[in-house]
């Protein structure tokens, strides 16, 4: 039943997240809320491994996501395996399907005013998705929210260890000369700070 629960869920990300990997972060937000799978944090842990390794963001986070959720909640590797490949699978399927459909009308009907307000409508929404993405990123990384609901002390909200490094990164990527560096050193920096000084302890 938990196979189907996540087909379901992915399918839907995949179907409407429209406008790149990031795009599936509100998504997987509103997931983790309502189906308890996986909290912030974790959701902060995958965007960081999705978007430090290799291949789409969204396909990376559909696989961990698949993989983390299912086999805690059947408490089975095996079974996170599985997990891992439906999830992905079910986030991929709905735009091949609509890539197909769309290769084969798009000819045709490509110079139609309907299909072009269409194209052009889909812009701003695939916008507004990065946007809650990154706003929902920044919230994860740089707020303590939880804390500050238990104490209600203001300082708390402030997660200053994250806004540290966060304004340092800011610094350097505008630095002439450590700018040019690959983004590679600043994710492997950022790794290392987080290693050392343990923010996720």
């Amino acid at each position: 039943m938990i196979f189907l629960q996540l087909f379901w869920e992915f399918f839907k990300t995949g179907l409407f997240a429209v406008g790149g990997g990031m795009a599936t972060v509100p998504f997987l937000y509103d997931m983790g809320e309502r189906m308890g799978w996986f909290t912030d944090a974790q959701l902060a842990d995958m965007i960081a491994v999705a978007d430090s390794t290799p291949g789409p963001i969204g396909v990376n986070m559909a696989t961990y996501v698949g993989y983390t959720s299912v086999s805690e909640a059947l408490n089975s590797t095996l079974m996170g395996v599985f997990g891992a490949l439906v999830a992905t699978f079910s986030l991929v399927l709905p735009s091949v399907i609509v890539v197909l459909i769309v290769a084969k009308v798009l000819k045709a009907f490509k110079d139609n005013f309907y299909v072009k307000s269409a194209f052009y409508g889909l812009r701003p929404a695939s916008t507004g998705l990065i946007t809650a993405a990154g706003c929902t990123v920044a919230a994860i990384a740089l707020l303590n929210i939880d804390l500050f609901k238990e104490t209600g002390k203001f300082l708390d909200v402030l997660n200053i260890p994250a806004l540290i490094l966060a304004a340092v990164l800011i610094v350097l990527t505008n630095v002439k000369g450590i700018k040019k560096l690959h983004p590679v050193v600043f994710i492997a920096f950022s790794a290392i700070v987080g290693i050392v000084f343990k923010f996720g302890a």
